[in-house]
């Protein structure tokens, strides 16, 4: 399963029973953690997210309610007897904030804490079936947004074909990667010839706070699920702009000219305490839209 799970869809402040930013993204049986506002341990409590299967966490920037609750996490985790490493990728500066808490606390991790700082776009994990990324966005203070891949499928073996063909069962491996076969007699079967197209990879991108930036839509073009902030209604927008944060249609308007098949809306500012506007402004300009709702889970 390729998903989303929604922890805390608010801005700065905890309002109206919503928390500062938190999701979990799944990719089959790997958990990732994007931002850790307050609250999130409650909220993987709440909604049964195993931190046990958590086993990298991306922090987008140093503004509170994106990482306030990440040195109570880490704690918990070791408090629970956890062994296995955790990878944190993150501005620079927040390793230094991590050891200082650790330190004065007299505390020790009972696992490797591993930390990845955030200094230039490009690939941070790459593995056989998903790679993520990392890219700029445009906030007060040095701001990553995320792009998780699938990696390109297998190519599915249509077994009557390669029979036909008289393709052997131990080449198949390398039939499912797009190779040809090549006969005894140097006579070439086509990869096409016996296999099939395995279904496109999805791909979902999590633009973290940022003013309307249109440098973001290469970023995020063609993706499968796109989340966006939207912190005000579109009349706010001069306040927005001030706060180098987007409104409803700002954020529609990237959906929109980057061609994602799906728009989720978030980091709501707390000035609001309900949430109909958010959507129905925004889908005035991209029409699949949704607001990222707090223990919803969203499939890319």
């Amino acid at each position: 399963m390729f998903a989303v799970t929604i922890l805390g869809n608010n801005s700065a402040l905890p309002a109206f029973d919503r928390h500062p930013t938190a999701q979990i993204v799944t990719m089959d049986e790997h958990l990732f953690l994007v931002d850790c506002g307050e609250g999130t341990q409650s909220q993987m409590a709440k909604y049964k997210i195993r931190r046990s299967k958590i086993s990298h966490i991306f922090i987008s920037h140093l503004h509170g309610d994106h990482y306030f609750g990440l040195i109570g996490l880490l704690t918990s985790m070791g408090l629970l007897g956890r062994q296995q490493e955790i990878h944190l990728f993150a501005p620079p500066l927040l390793k230094d904030m991590i050891d200082m808490q650790l330190r004065v606390a007299d505390t020790q991790l009972p696992f490797e804490l591993l930390f990845h700082p955030l200094t230039e776009e490009g690939i941070l994990i790459k593995e056989n079936k998903f790679e993520v990324r990392c890219f700029k966005v445009q906030h007060r203070i040095e701001c990553w947004g995320f792009k998780f891949n699938e990696v390109k499928p297998l190519r599915r073996i249509n077994p009557d074909k390669a029979k036909e063909h008289e393709v052997p069962s131990s080449f198949f491996e390398r039939l499912k990667s797009g190779e040809d076969y090549t006969t005894k007699e140097n006579a070439i079967m086509k990869n096409e010839w016996v296999t099939e197209a395995g279904i496109p990879p999805k791909s979902y991108a999590y633009s973290a706070d940022t003013i309307y930036d249109e440098r973001i839509i290469d970023k995020v073009k063609d993706v499968s699920l796109l989340y966006h902030e939207a912190t005000y209604l579109k009349d706010l927008e001069d306040r927005a702009t001030k706060r180098f944060h987007c409104t409803t249609t700002q954020a529609a308007t990237i959906a929109k000219k980057a061609n994602v098949e799906k728009l989720l809306i978030g980091h709501f500012s707390s000035k609001y305490e309900k949430l109909e506007d958010f959507e129905k402004e925004a889908k005035e300009v991209f029409e699949n839209t949704e607001l990222a709702l707090e223990g919803v889970t969203y499939r890319v």
